[in-house]
């Protein structure tokens, strides 16, 4: 007998959202021990190991020399982390709207493990 969609019960995670701006978002599931980025029309599933390379790919990227160049090449960057099923072709503005959401999530990450260290410190 098959099971109708009615009948089948998925998993629901809950994701904390770790920092937003109008672009896009990013998101941690503490269930799943993953980070969800919801930017350019997809939501993309990453381990922190991937989240870091997709943050040194983005900053890698030289803006202010692709902003400058009078090529005539399109302004669009392709970025693709080894190992991780997500590709982004994003044009130049995508590509710091994104890096203001890492930027951002990294910040928000940090100051959570600074205050989870203090708050320890003053209870041990």
């Amino acid at each position: 007998m098959q099971k109708t969609k009615s009948q089948i019960s998925l998993p629901t995670a809950r994701f904390d959202e770790v920092f937003s701006t109008e672009k896009g978002a990013i998101y941690q599931s503490d269930e799943e021990v993953c980070w969800y980025v919801d930017f350019a029309g997809k939501l993309a599933k990453f381990d922190y190991r991937n989240l870091l390379k997709l943050q040194k790919a983005v900053y890698k990227i030289d803006i202010e020399n692709l902003l400058l160049s009078s090529d005539k090449s399109p302004d669009l960057e392709i970025i693709f982390i080894c190992a991780c099923d997500h590709c982004y072709v994003l044009s130049l503005i995508e590509i710091i709207s994104l890096k203001e959401l890492l930027q951002g999530a990294f910040v928000m990450l940090e100051l959570n493990h600074i205050i989870f260290d203090r708050l320890h410190r003053l209870v041990g």
